[in-house]
């Protein structure tokens, strides 16, 4: 290996661990995906043993509140647990007003189809959203719009693979939602939680480890702020300077 060759793969290997991180503190992780599951997997266990729509809706909101609580008491950030409270709480709402228990999941089902049309719509718009999320995460904004080609290259592939993975398990849940029972459909969708989202992520990762790296553009707006403010000094400077060389030329001719 020349020293050539080493910082190029110490940067992509920063490079990849930047995006890495990203992804974890985007999507909230291990924990965040966790906190997803295990309200419905309460709901669908508790329906499967014995068939009570209010005790199978009152215990996964129950949970969903309490991983809020654990999160403020460990003073860590709630968005994600908050999140989860409102689509259980959705789904609690659904199936209380219909009495029928499916439609405890419902309310996600519609979620996961309308953010797979989001992704779709957007790419075709020449705007993913995959891009909107984490320009943010990664100090870039927008800037990979018209100033790094590569990189919206990237976040437009990670937009369709989000897109279509999520129009995939819809084409499964679906159909279920109308032929399975409550149980059924639990159980299936409890399964289909978190490897489509892990594949997404997966390929999210791929993409953009391949990508340019990104503009910084809060460090940009930082430097010139820093160059603004040391041409206003030397600007402010520049009088003083130039009434004490006019006082040493009155001096010499004195």
């Amino acid at each position: 290996m020349t020293s050539l060759e080493k910082p190029t793969e110490d940067a992509q290997h920063d490079s990849r661990a930047v995006t890495e991180a990203a992804l974890f503190e985007a999507f909230g992780g291990v924990r965040g995906m966790v906190e997803t599951v295990v309200p419905g997997l309460f709901f669908v266990t508790i329906f499967t043993i014995n068939k009570n729509l209010h005790w199978s809706a009152i215990t996964a909101l129950a949970v969903s509140l309490l991983l809020v609580v654990v999160r403020l008491v460990m003073r860590d950030t709630v968005k994600h647990a908050f999140s989860g409270v409102f689509g259980v709480a959705f789904g609690v709402v659904f199936a209380m007003m219909t009495g029928n228990a499916k439609d405890f999941y419902l309310p996600g089902m519609l979620y996961t189809l309308g953010l797979a049309l989001a992704y779709i719509i957007t790419t075709l718009a020449g705007v993913p959203l995959i891009g909107l999320i984490l320009g943010p995460v990664f100090k870039e904004n927008l800037s990979w719009r018209t100033r790094n080609p590569g990189r919206k290259k990237a976040y437009t592939k990670a937009s369709w693979a989000w897109g279509l993975i999520l129009l995939a398990k819809c084409a499964i849940l679906f159909p279920l939602y109308w032929w399975a029972n409550t149980a059924q459909l639990g159980w299936v969708l409890i399964a289909l939680k978190i490897p489509p989202f892990l594949l997404a992520v997966w390929l999210t990762w791929v993409f953009l480890a391949k990508a340019p790296a990104p503009i910084d553009v809060f460090a940009e707006m930082e430097a010139e702020e820093k160059a603004e403010e040391e041409r206003k000094a030397a600007a402010a400077a520049a009088p003083a300077v130039d009434r004490e060389a006019q006082g040493g030329r009155h001096r010499r001719d004195s």
